[in-house]
């Protein structure tokens, strides 16, 4: 990086923006991609892959890429489209001093992207804020072309309702109408309120595997290590101590939203917004986001 973007990219470690996160399409703080070129920009990727399992990466490009999509079917004058959707606008921030020893963070933020990273000694404390959304949720071209970005976090939590018993449903069901939105989705912690709905002590075994499916799948985002700690701290948990709960309609293309608690984590899935062709979703650390314990 030249200085200027050096100057852009940096951060104290201690920086009150390593805790404002969005995932909306406004103006940041950081470095845009589109600033970069050549070797920095091959840089910059390589980095951003570096925090990410290939499955995490791949669905980051597909996400950066859906602004392509918005640009195309988006109405209003062309230059002003061009700036607001642009696959370039996903900013990086480095908090602190990237170091095997001590503290530092990152964070690669833009429209329905945000990923935070918080090492410390060379380890991963924090991988979460871990926000991914897809707007159009679904691209249909016809048969066998078409895409869903974040579909099977979909298909999986549907099967988990769809294959409840008649008092497993009662449980999970809790509205036939939909938030419109996530909870508290800019706050730097989580909605920590008691989990709802059926916990997974309580599903026939067809249920559970959905519901451990359901669960690699967000898991598979990060590296291994990342991921098998998180894996681990749920299981020590309780997998049975696992809630899923699940609000508004049931079927393909309607609006619903469902959440996933366990003592350890929370995952909330909001599909409402543009006729439900509008995905928000998240991870979030129950123990504390940004590497920052929650007092208890």
């Amino acid at each position: 990086m030249n200085p200027d973007q050096l100057k852009k990219v940096s951060f104290a470690f201690d920086d009150t923006e390593r805790l404002n996160w969005h995932f909306i399409p406004r103006e940041r703080k950081g470095l845009p991609l589109r600033d970069l070129e050549g070797e920095a920009l091959k840089a910059a990727q390589e980095f951003i892959s570096s925090g990410l399992s290939k499955a995490g990466y791949d669905q980051t490009l597909s996400i950066m890429s859906l602004e392509e999509v918005l640009y195309l079917l988006e109405g209003g004058e062309r230059a002003e489209r061009r700036e607001r959707r642009n696959p370039g606008k996903y900013y990086l921030s480095v908090f602190g001093t990237p170091s095997a020893k001590g503290k530092w963070g990152w964070r690669l933020e833009g429209h329905h992207l945000s990923l935070n990273f918080t090492l410390d000694n060379g380890e991963v404390i924090g991988s979460t804020p871990e926000f991914y959304g897809t707007n159009p949720a679904l691209i249909d071209a016809g048969p066998e072309r078409s895409i869903r970005v974040l579909g099977a976090e979909e298909d999986l939590a549907r099967q988990v309702l769809k294959l409840a018993s008649a008092e497993g449903k009662a449980a999970i069901h809790l509205d036939t109408k939909a938030p419109d939105d996530l909870r508290g989705a800019n706050l730097p912690q989580a909605d920590n309120t008691p989990a709802v709905g059926l916990v997974a002590g309580k599903m026939n075994p067809d249920q559970k595997k959905l519901l451990h499916d359901l669960l690699e799948e967000y898991l598979a985002n990060m590296p291994g290590d990342v991921a098998a700690k998180r894996r681990e701290r749920l299981m020590r948990a309780g997998f049975d101590e696992i809630h899923f709960a699940w609000w508004g309609e049931t079927e393909r293309n309607q609006r619903h939203y469902y959440r996933v608690q366990g003592p350890t984590f929370l995952i909330e899935y909001n599909n409402t917004q543009n006729n439900a062709n509008h995905v928000h979703s998240y991870w979030r650390d129950l123990g504390g986001d940004f590497g920052v314990p929650v007092k208890k």
